[in-house]
């Protein structure tokens, strides 16, 4: 399955709530996530622009794997995920095969959802504001072109292309 997603800097989630609100946006969970991202022992995922991620979301924790980027406007990716039991024992498996930890990412996160997208607004911790678009499809190209009508209409036109990892880890 593929990650389409857009993303930008959020000067004022009030009026972004507001404007979500007034187009009919289904308001979701208000959610606290922290990811660990883990580096391959003899792959440099950011040569390779894959990820892997451990994250904790209100007590629960998901294993996700990001392929490398595909060529578009939007952040395009493969992505596989799927529920944990329990972290720490993940945490020491991937120590254990030698993956190492080398970057947190925490955030609170107001889900909205509209026309079949997930509309995110993301609080991150040294960061600042933010507002994701994202679809999952395999139709790239159709999925993209929602996702920019739907920026379009939020009257986003200034695009963030790099991951919150890429901007801690730059800081």
């Amino acid at each position: 399955m593929l990650e389409i997603e857009i993303k930008a800097v959020l000067a004022d989630p009030g009026s972004m709530k507001k404007l979500l609100r007034k187009i009919g946006a289904g308001a979701g969970p208000i959610l606290q996530e922290t990811d660990y991202y883990y580096q391959h022992p003899s792959r440099d995922f950011g040569q390779t622009n894959e990820a892997l991620r451990l994250r904790m979301t209100n007590g629960q924790c998901r294993v996700t794997y990001k392929g490398p980027r595909l060529p578009g406007q939007a952040k395009i990716r493969l992505e596989a995920e799927t529920d944990i039991g329990d972290y720490a024992v993940m945490k020491i498996i991937f120590e254990k095969l030698g993956f190492r930890q080398v970057g947190v990412v925490e955030k609170k996160r107001v889900v909205f959802h509209l026309e079949g997208a997930t509309i995110c607004l993301d609080e991150v911790m040294g960061l600042g504001t933010f507002v994701e678009l994202e679809k999952m499809g395999e139709d790239k190209q159709i999925i993209e072109q929602e996702l920019l009508a739907l920026a379009e209409r939020l009257g986003i036109v200034t695009f963030e292309s790099k991951s919150y990892l890429a901007m801690i880890l730059s800081k």
